[in-house]
């Protein structure tokens, strides 16, 4: 149903609802006689497709007035539609209403009707009315702190339009047409890209297949003003998704090539061949992986989730939900690669509104691309307003992060902060160095500061010989770390830094009570004797890629021949996976991966052969 013929329709009824509020109830009375009492007959017949007319609708004109001739043919005039017609023009009007007209508005209604949009708004309001409503509603529900803030812009989320506001848009469509593929292809993709959806996360390509409706989401439950969905799938993905399952356990990654041959929407299958390009250094492809995943995954969208708006939920515990976490993950880090990172920070706060347990640790990394965006304003007050205790800033990134936000908002002209009742930026980052003064010790060494005053800082034994005395605190300054130490490289931060250590430095040795205290937050806010945050990888938040050397590469693409000759009978049987594979800690971890998925890879069931014997284990 076009949304032109929609808003004509609509229109027309609120006119003649105010037409009606403006006659008198006799000539209302003779307006319902006449209308019940007047033949269809009389009216001449009218091209419901007029009405979508393209000018009338840019122009806001309305149809007002018909009038025939001495020869019988009809002259329609038109007014502008904020004004009011009188009542004798609408009687005239009200009468000349053909059939084919209500046929229109029936069949409208009987749409509208299965799509739940209510057309007839109660207490005379009209439906821009009702949607500021449903918007006032979200707000309210919205309220409760940890959601209000993290609702997303989506004309941030995409990277082109990051792209063109930093370059022009001059620049970015040559580098696009630079890269643009044949003209037969081009033209392929023209004639199929009318099939695709626009979509909020990624930017469909013109060669990628229609969307195979494969997946669709249910509604759970609706609790405290909050959403919660699911992912379903359809029986065909499920078999699908069987297949993958099978070909996991098998390390067989061709098998997972043929399944997303036949099924090029399968999101298992696409994240598994995102990370495999990645790993092997084609990042342009791995990275289109992920979007047509994403794209996926929001074709299946139920109608009323809305998660731009802070308000839906899809928990992680559920096993169809957790492939968009995982797609929004690695886009966010795409886009930080780019350089966009205002997308990255809308991604960012879309993978934090998902779900409140924060599956992926977007909190301990949402503050660094808040920074890099340059939106100081807004991480205060997400840490003022996330969450109900108000222990934020307790976490090592964001008490050192709120330090330099507020430094640069100090430093801009157009900052107006009251002083007398914020604290400074020296201030909290003496406060941030004395609740977690091991990150002073790792930004030394990480950034590195080359500085020689580094090194007479860390002489004392607060800041040299401290210990985070949490594997959980110690496992999230080395993520904060990893993440942020390049913010740490420009010169007026570390001046910020330096000063502020040698004033702790001297409070310290005046007072060394104040040590004491802050020891005793620090065990009190992260009191567990075990690691809580061991799910989350601290390569994840790195921004080297490891890449296999060229001969792994070439082992890969070609594989190893084969040990010796499998019989015929056990050509098509499943290997055996019983077993645990074989580790050797001196090889590079992501090369040990890469391999242990190819399908021709065997470690054996023998963890005390020697290397000559290496064809006498062969499993399978």
């Amino acid at each position: 149903m076009s949304n032109r013929l929609l808003r004509r329709v609509l229109k027309e009824r609120e006119e003649k609802r105010f037409a009606s509020s403006d006659l008198d109830p006799e000539a209302a009375a003779i307006e319902n006689d006449e209308e019940s009492d007047s033949p269809p007959a009389g009216s001449r017949f009218k091209n419901p497709f007029d009405l979508l007319d393209d000018q009338e609708d840019d122009q806001q004109f309305d149809v007002q007035e018909e009038a025939h001739d001495v020869s019988g043919q009809e002259l329609v005039a038109r007014k502008p539609a904020n004004t009011i017609p009188s009542s004798n023009r609408k009687l005239k009007k009200k009468k000349k209403k053909n059939k084919d007209e209500s046929k229109v508005e029936k069949s409208l209604d009987s749409i509208l009707e299965e799509l739940s949009i209510n057309t007839k708004p109660s207490n005379n309001q009209s439906l821009s009315e009702n949607v500021k409503a449903l918007g006032n509603e979200a707000h309210e529900n919205n309220k409760n702190g940890r959601s209000s803030v993290l609702i997303v812009d989506p004309k941030y989320l995409k990277a082109e339009n990051e792209l063109r506001k930093i370059f022009g848009s001059k620049v970015v469509n040559s580098f696009e047409n630079q890269h643009s593929v044949g003209s037969s292809r081009q033209m392929h993709g023209a004639r199929q890209a009318a099939y695709l959806r626009k979509t909020y996360l990624a930017s469909p390509s013109g060669l990628w297949p229609r969307w195979d409706n494969s997946m669709t989401m249910e509604l759970l439950e609706t609790k405290d003003g909050m959403h919660y969905f699911r992912y379903m799938y359809t029986p065909s993905y499920k078999h699908a998704q069987e297949a993958f399952e099978a070909a996991k356990a098998a390390n067989n990654i061709n098998a997972i090539g043929d399944i997303l041959a036949h099924h090029p929407y399968h999101v298992d299958a696409l994240l598994t061949f995102a990370e495999l390009f990645k790993y092997s250094g084609e990042h342009q492809t791995s990275a289109e992986m992920i979007e047509k995943c994403l794209y996926a995954l929001e074709c299946a969208w139920h109608p009323l989730f809305t998660p731009l708006q802070g308000n839906c939920q899809l928990k992680y515990s559920h096993d169809t939900n957790k492939p968009i976490f995982s797609a929004l993950f690695s886009h966010m880090k795409n886009m930080d690669r780019r350089g966009c990172h205002r997308s990255a920070l809308e991604v960012c706060k879309l993978l934090l509104s998902l779900d409140s347990d924060d599956p992926k640790g977007a909190l301990f990394c949402i503050d660094y691309f808040s920074l890099r965006a340059q939106e100081y304003r807004w991480l205060e007050q997400f840490v003022d307003e996330y969450g109900t205790d108000n222990s934020l800033w307790l976490l090592p990134n964001i008490s050192y992060s709120l330090a330099v936000s507020r430094f640069y908002l100090e430093c801009s002209d157009e900052s107006s902060i009251n002083h007398s009742e914020k604290a400074t930026s020296k201030d909290l980052m003496k406060q941030a160095l004395m609740l977690h003064p091991l990150v002073l010790q790792k930004l030394v060494t990480k950034a590195p500061l080359k500085d020689s005053a580094w090194t007479q800082i860390l002489k004392y034994s607060f800041f040299g010989s401290t210990k985070a005395g949490s594997p959980s605190l110690d496992h999230l300054i080395n993520i904060y770390v990893e993440r942020s130490y390049i913010l740490w490289r420009f010169p007026e931060l570390q001046a910020l830094l330096k000063d502020a250590a040698l004033l702790v430095a001297e409070s310290l040795e005046q007072n060394s009570s104040e040590a004491r205290d802050w020891e005793c937050v620090r065990k009190e806010a992260f009191s567990s004797e075990k690691n809580e945050y061991s799910y989350l990888m601290v390569s994840d938040f790195s921004d080297v890629i490891p890449s296999l050397p060229p001969e792994e590469i070439r082992h890969f693409m070609v594989g190893p021949q084969p040990v010796h000759e499998i019989p015929d009978a056990d050509r098509g049987a499943v290997p055996e996976i019983g077993h645990a594979p074989r580790l050797d800690l001196r090889r590079n971890a992501a090369i040990a991966f890469l391999e242990s998925i190819l399908p021709w890879a065997d470690y054996g069931v023998n963890r005390n052969r020697g290397p000559d014997d290496h064809d006498q284990n062969v499993d399978g």
